[in-house]
């Protein structure tokens, strides 16, 4: 008997440590989302509004490892939002990736885009892309790539679902043959990299690929919803893979990582934080919160050296998106996050009515901070 009840005490014992390991954390994005705070519950009490989608990532470390944990709002890949600058990650990290195999190029290398008078480097593309959002940037990275590169270098990655289509904010936006790069080798001898011709993009066969209620087209309004079935397609869950693939790439098997050096990673983790002013822009035009919509989108307030955000913004048609790996070395707490969310009310597009600096901005702002807030508190409580 005595036997018996020994072996029932070890059982229970080793039971409530088992379960003391596998205790739940709290899920702080369901408390983010459940504050009082009026930015946050204008876009929480109208959701279907606002199609808001978040994802939210929990980082520990553990010893050598590193665990993630995402949780969830509404995150649905067949849930269709434009993605507008977000994809700019793609192009720079990718065109990185490209300059490896080219054994007379590198992020220094001077080059033009036939047809454009600017004279530029790689590397000022790439941060250009990250300070300010620069769409011109974004192009001429495009045409080095193309399309069909980008597509297929995700997918070898297995980085899905991800469709890139076109350029941003250009005429020729959906030309799928690339205008050639000339190269300078040196100070006199240049080279001709030739163009690629890329598929043209089938419709998305996702829903909520047409919105709203009525567009404007050549300033005539066409009173039916827009169609956004032949337009790039980012997903959250996809950015977030690809964030974590630049931040943390010894997580992910050899093939799924982006193929930089760790120069390369170095100077591309750089650009993503950097704040326009550590490039040169006016810093009354180009505030630190500029391209930094979590925590300081909606304040002119100087980030403090101590916290470093890298990430990639995008704003157009009315939908705002930000997909950010947030660090404060002070107090010793990192976390992800990738947000999007719709601000039309009127539920026309292209008419430059967006409320971004009313609803969409302050959102976002704000849920950073709620996170961060909530990370602090956690971290001390350990």
């Amino acid at each position: 008997m005595g036997r018996r009840i020994f072996f029932f005490i070890i059982a229970i014992t080793t039971l409530f440590f088992s379960c003391a390991k596998h205790i739940e954390e709290p899920d702080l994005l369901k408390m983010a989302l459940s504050s009082d705070n009026s930015k946050i519950r204008k876009v929480m009490d109208s959701l279907a509004q606002h199609e808001l989608q978040i994802r939210y990532t929990q980082i520990d470390r553990i010893k050598d490892s590193i665990i993630f944990t995402d949780y969830n709002f509404q995150v649905n890949d067949s849930n269709y939002f434009y993605p507008a600058s977000t994809v700019k990650i793609l192009t720079a990290v990718l065109a990185i990736e490209k300059l490896n195999e080219m054994d007379s190029l590198d992020l220094y290398t001077q080059f033009y885009v036939e047809g454009d008078s600017l004279e530029t480097t790689f590397a000022n593309e790439i941060s250009k892309v990250f300070a300010v959002s620069d769409n011109d940037a974004n192009n001429r990275l495009l045409e080095f790539l193309g399309q069909d590169r980008i597509n297929q270098s995700l997918k070898d990655k297995d980085i899905a679902p991800v469709r890139i289509s076109h350029r941003l904010s250009t005429e020729n936006a959906f030309e799928v043959t690339t205008r050639p790069l000339i190269i300078y080798l040196n100070d006199t001898t240049t080279a001709w990299l030739k163009p690629s011709v890329n598929k043209p993009p089938a419709p998305l066969a996702l829903k909520r690929v047409k919105k709203g209620t009525a567009y404007y087209e050549d300033n005539t309004l066409i009173n039916e919803p827009f169609d956004f079935s032949l337009k790039n397609y980012f997903p959250i869950s996809a950015q977030n893979e690809v964030l974590k693939r630049i931040v943390f790439p010894e997580q992910f098997p050899k093939n799924e990582r982006f193929r930089l050096s760790p120069d390369q990673q170095s100077f591309l983790l750089k650009a993503m934080s950097d704040l326009p002013k550590n490039i040169g822009f006016d810093e009354m035009e180009y505030y630190d919160g500029y391209c930094k919509f979590f925590m300081y989108g909606d304040t002119r307030d100087t980030i403090p050296e101590y916290i470093k955000i890298y990430n990639k913004v995008g704003n157009a048609y009315g939908t705002i998106t930000d997909c950010a790996y947030i660090i404060d070395h002070k107090n010793d707490v990192e976390f992800m996050l990738t947000a999007t969310l719709i601000a039309n009310n009127n539920g026309v597009f292209n008419d430059d009515s967006y409320e971004y600096k009313e609803t969409g901005l302050p959102f976002l702002a704000q849920l950073g901070r709620e996170i961060y807030n909530l990370e602090i508190v956690k971290k001390q409580r350990k």
